[in-house]
Parts: structure tokens; sequence; C-alpha cells
């Protein structure tokens, strides 16, 4: 964590942590007064942390941080194939031993990965462990529900209850409605969102209109960001950092933006969205906003559902509506700042209609194949 931690992100560091203290209960051993293993995953997420080498330990943790370091395994204990079994296996499930989410399984991978690297580089093992050794369990744990998809009708009663969320004083939810609309029509994530800037924007007064992405305002927490504050302040995901990703937006959108602006302006820096005090939007926040929105907008029986449980689901349809529009593969992918080989993967199940569409090529290509045989 030491090595890592002056060039990674926020994130990355909170991932790297997480990985660790998911492997550190198969490296621990057992015994009758073993902590549980919530307070292992507690403890070595504090002790992995450089600044808190200082300090003392925490007495909700201090029973745990000395059985991790009087009854760790050692790291030649990786050679024993029950031990790499073990570690699979906390990698792979959650603590009450349902499935981890393919997206978290691979996360969690990827830090154990680069830890077993770093092991490799100081001389302590040969090689990974976990080398060649694979999933077990079902695949594409990452593929998008379609459940999770709003209708057009259902997105904008959607962001309509937004609206009435919150004494008209205060504007809690007016304040949120275009933020969100930036989830549905311009499939941009939270953090994107949070991030925008109004300089960032392109919106005329009538017709199409462009945001230009560079900024994104990651919640990681106060301990893993250098500034000490909650939001980290990163470029693009997966993209270098100066990467700009311009996104042409639908008239509705401007509309809603510009009223956005009219409306409340922006803060010192320029960011069009933040909580009631003027501060970053933190995700409690606009979670919040939008779990009062639901009852206000659906049914019953949609409210205890999957659809659009969350904010991002938003993004998910925004996706799914360019490519049952017919948008290529590829320019989704740059819209969305995805790899077309995610978009393939993760939203192959949510794509209607393409089955007739593409009989109805097939069926025409072949008559025509028939015609100049005859």
């Amino acid at each position: 964590m030491a090595s890592r931690w002056r060039t990674a992100a926020a994130k990355t560091r909170e991932g790297l942590a997480d990985s660790l203290a998911t492997v550190a209960l198969a490296m621990v051993e057992a015994g009758k007064k073993a902590p549980q293993p919530e307070e292992i995953r507690l403890a070595m997420r504090w002790a992995v942390v450089p600044a808190h080498h200082e300090e003392d330990l925490p007495r909700e943790l201090a029973a745990a941080c000395h059985w991790i370091q009087h009854r760790s395994l050692r790291l030649s204990a990786l050679t024993d194939p029950k031990v790499v079994r073990d570690v699979q296996y906390r990698l792979s499930f959650k603590l009450d031993d349902t499935p981890a989410a393919g997206e978290t399984y691979k996360r969690r991978r990827r830090g154990f990965n680069t830890a077993m690297e770093y092991a490799i580089e100081c001389g302590y093992l040969e090689e990974n462990p976990l080398h060649g050794l694979k999933r077990s369990g079902p695949p594409k744990g990452d593929v998008v529900d379609s459940r999770v998809l709003v209708n057009p009708v259902q997105g904008a009663e959607l962001l309509t209850a937004v609206s009435y969320v919150g004494s008209v004083h205060r504007n809690r939810g007016r304040r949120l409605v275009a933020f969100f609309a930036c989830q549905l029509y311009a499939a941009m994530r939270p953090a994107e969102a949070v991030g925008l800037r109004e300089k960032d924007c392109y919106l005329p007064d009538t017709g199409w209109g462009t945001l230009t992405l560079r900024e994104t305002r990651p919640v990681s927490g106060k301990k893993w960001t250098d500034s000490g504050e909650r939001h980290d302040k990163r470029g693009l995901k997966a993209r270098a950092p100066k990467a700009e990703r311009p996104v042409p937006i639908p008239p509705l959108l401007v509309m809603m933006l510009r009223t956005h602006l009219e409306d409340f302006g922006t803060v010192k820096d320029g960011r069009l969205f933040a909580n009631e005090r003027g501060g970053v939007l933190g995700t409690s926040s606009y979670w919040r906003v939008w779990q009062d929105a639901r009852p206000l907008a659906l049914p019953p029986d949609k409210v205890e559902s999957p659809l659009a449980r969350r904010p991002y689901d938003l993004r998910h349809t925004c996706i799914t509506t360019w490519l049952n529009a017919g948008v290529p593969v590829a320019e989704v992918a740059r819209r969305a700042g995805n790899s077309p080989e995610i978009i393939h993967r993760r939203y192959e199940g949510c794509i209607d209609g393409q089955e007739e569409l593409n009989n109805e090529r097939i069926e025409r290509s072949m008559s025509e194949g028939h015609r100049r045989g005859a």
C-alpha cells in the first residue's frame, strides 16, 4: 500500500485495501478467540493505510489488529493449494456466502494481483498463486439486468417526481432534476455529473448541444484522498489525465440544463450541481432524493421491483436507448466512455427488436442471392 499510495487515485487505494482485507480472511489462523470475519476486514482496511502507522489502534479494532499481526499465515502458505482455494473463495463470495458481483470480483482480484506482483518483485514468491485459476460459479455477473431499465414515460415521470422532493424553499429535489437527466439522456456517470462545470456545456437556443466531459468527483472517503476531503478530483475513468469526452445531448437535456443554470446558477468553481450548502454533491444527498422520488413516480409493485432502483440505472437506460436506436456500438462506447467490448458484454440482453430486424436483413440478402442466381 505504501509503494502504491503516492501514484494511485483514492478509489484505487480503497479498492486495493478492500482486496487485501478480503484475502486476509483466508490468510489468518482460526481459533476459539479469533475475531469475526467483519472485524478482520475492518481491521485490515484500517491497518494498511500508511497514515495510520503513527496512530494508536482504535479500541474497537485492537483485538482484530493484534490477531492479524500475530496469527497471520506466511506468504509461503500461498504455495498450498488449500490456502489458494480459500483465497479464491474469499475473492469470489461475500461474507454471507452469496456470490460477489462480477465487477466486485474483478476489482478484488486486480488488487490481489497487484500485491502478488510486489511480492514477486521483492523475492517472496516465484509466481502469482492464482495464475491460471478461474472463478468458479456463474459467469457474466456484470451483465445489466433489463428489469432496471425505464421506458421514456417512466423516465419523465421519475424526473418530475424528483422536482417534488423536499420543500419549495429548500429546492432539495428541484436542484437535482438536471443532474439525474444527465444520466438518463447523456449516459453520464454520477461522478461525471458531479464534476460538470458551466464551461463544459454548449447549450444553444435550439437543437442539439454538447457536454465536454473532463473531470469526475468520485466519493472515496477522507482517509483515501490526498486532500482529506470525501471527494477525490480526477480525470475521466480509464482515460489519460487530461483526456476529454464530448457527448452530444438532445434538445430536451439542453433545455433542462439551461433552466437549471437560470434557476440555480453555479458554485464558485463553476460546477452546476452542489449540495444545499454549495459543497460537492455527495452520494448520500442524491441517493436520498432518488429514494424519495421513486414512490411518487411509480406504482407500489414497481417501487418494490428493481426498476430504476439506483440512479446509475438511468445511465444503463440511456446506453440501451442508443443501442436500440441503431447507433453503432463503437459510437455508443465512445459517448459512454466504455470500450466496445464492455458494451457488447454488459448490454447484450437489453437490446429489443434486433432479432426480427436481423432476420429481415438475412432474408433480403437470401432473396437477392436467389434473384442473381436465377
